[in-house]
């Protein structure tokens, strides 16, 4: 396993070894002593799937409170992933990292509590994979404006296709202090 560190303090990418022949392959995509020894999450407590077809952009969604971080990755297909620092007092607090996530390469982004987080679906389709540290609480769920201007993502879909939900969501500057996360040094 190699970790790559991003522009975010503690959002990385984590490529796996994978072991492959002509019978096809296999890979870790979690274990908690290896985690631990590079500092991430040792414990899941919620594991989603979703299903998206071209074009769909998804987010940017995150929990306050009872934050959740995220281990992503791709089963089928391919994404643009996103994760955007929305913690207040962070040094890097609203800006952002954009990841390729596919089958093929078999990347998984780590993104830690208190950032956004969202996605492109860049092929036909993409089966989508999150492990959560805490699970979803409908009280607690917002969302940051996709296109905020002020985060400035370049988003790699000319017309995306949104949710309700994510079509009206508020620019970063318009969320009250006391919706976003705080960051812990």
């Amino acid at each position: 396993m190699r970790i790559i560190e991003t522009s975010l303090l503690g959002a990385v990418v984590i490529e796996p070894a994978v072991f492959g022949d002509a019978r096809g392959f296999f890979f870790e995509t979690w274990n908690a002593e290896l985690f631990g020894q590079y500092g991430l999450p040792t414990k899941f407590v919620q594991s989603n799937v979703s299903s998206s077809a071209k074009g769909v952009l998804r987010g940017l969604h995150y929990q306050w409170p009872r934050p959740q971080g995220k281990l992503v990755s791709v089963l089928q297909g391919e994404v643009f992933d996103v994760a955007v620092d929305i913690r207040r007092g962070s040094p890097t607090f609203g800006q952002w990292e954009g990841v390729l996530l596919s089958e093929e390469n078999k990347r998984q982004f780590w993104i830690p509590e208190g950032f956004a987080h969202g996605f492109a679906v860049l092929s036909d389709m993409a089966v989508f994979s999150y492990l959560c540290t805490d699970v979803y609480v409908k009280e607690a769920d917002a969302g940051v404006r996709w296109n905020d201007p002020t985060i400035g993502v370049e988003w790699p879909v000319d017309a995306p296709l949104l949710s309700d939900k994510d079509t009206h969501a508020p620019l970063l500057a318009n969320i009250a202090e006391d919706r976003l996360p705080v960051f812990c040094a």
